[in-house]
């Protein structure tokens, strides 16, 4: 992989992140980059907990979604998600932190597939499986 490819993926991921008052206000932050691939992560705050005390599947979604989205777009060109699927395998509570790692699956002309794992820092227990597919609208990230 070359040191240009390493700098698109950075430098696209730092800007759009920038611009993201969603991923923001969560407390997202970004672990590591590289072209196709993305480590975000999340801490569990009290107000992102349901009824039950476990974090919030939308929230735990919306960090998943915040990896695919960076893992999409390492290529410097605006990409956006055309769907996504999510599996709940475990829960989080207040205060873990929580990473998603997204990796490339496929992608071909202005379509992807990525598969996000999100895991519990703690114990490195799975505890979402995501798969976002992805649609390139052929404009340069500025």
């Amino acid at each position: 992989m070359s040191d240009d490819a390493e700098k698109v993926a950075r430098s696209s991921a730092e800007l759009m992140l920038s611009r993201d008052a969603a991923s923001a206000a969560l407390g997202v932050r970004l672990e590591d980059v590289a072209p196709g691939r993305a480590t975000l992560t999340m801490r569990v705050r009290d107000d992102m907990v349901n009824g039950y005390g476990l974090c919030h599947g939308g929230l735990m979604a919306s960090l998943a979604d915040s990896a695919f989205a960076v893992a999409c777009n390492t290529y410097g060109v605006v990409t956006v998600a055309a769907g996504f699927d999510i599996t709940f395998v475990e829960s989080g509570r207040a205060g873990d932190v929580l990473r998603a790692q997204a990796v490339e699956r496929v992608r071909r002309g202005r379509s992807g597939l990525y598969d996000v794992t999100v895991t519990r820092v703690a114990d490195d227990v799975v505890v979402a499986e995501f798969r976002g597919r992805s649609r390139s609208l052929g404009k340069p990230i500025t």
